[in-house]
């Protein structure tokens, strides 16, 4: 039985940067299938865009997910319906008691 040797690491192009802020890379679907836990790594820590191709056509786009936290300031606004003065108390809901 042959030995297998060791295998090199894979590498895929380097992206380009020429028109956007973020750096964009065009990655063949069978580079991506055998690449695509450190892709996703890649879009995640280097803010990557990666396009990916078949047969030399577009055929999806990987962008990192937006995760900002909402807002603990106004987040419930417009939730909350006032009626009636919640101030002044209501002595005839209480009748006898009070």
């Amino acid at each position: 039985m042959p030995k297998k040797s060791a295998s090199k690491p894979r590498r895929y192009p380097a992206p380009s940067t020429a028109l956007s802020s973020s750096a964009v890379m065009e990655v063949k679907a069978g580079v991506f299938k055998d690449t695509c836990l450190q892709l996703l790594d890649d879009v995640r820590d280097r803010n990557l865009r990666i396009v990916v191709t078949k047969y030399g056509e577009p055929v999806a786009k990987l962008v990192a997910a937006d995760v900002a936290m909402p807002s603990a300031f106004g987040f419930m606004s417009g939730t909350v319906i006032a009626e009636e003065d919640i101030v002044t108390p209501d002595f005839d809901a209480w009748g006898d008691l009070v």
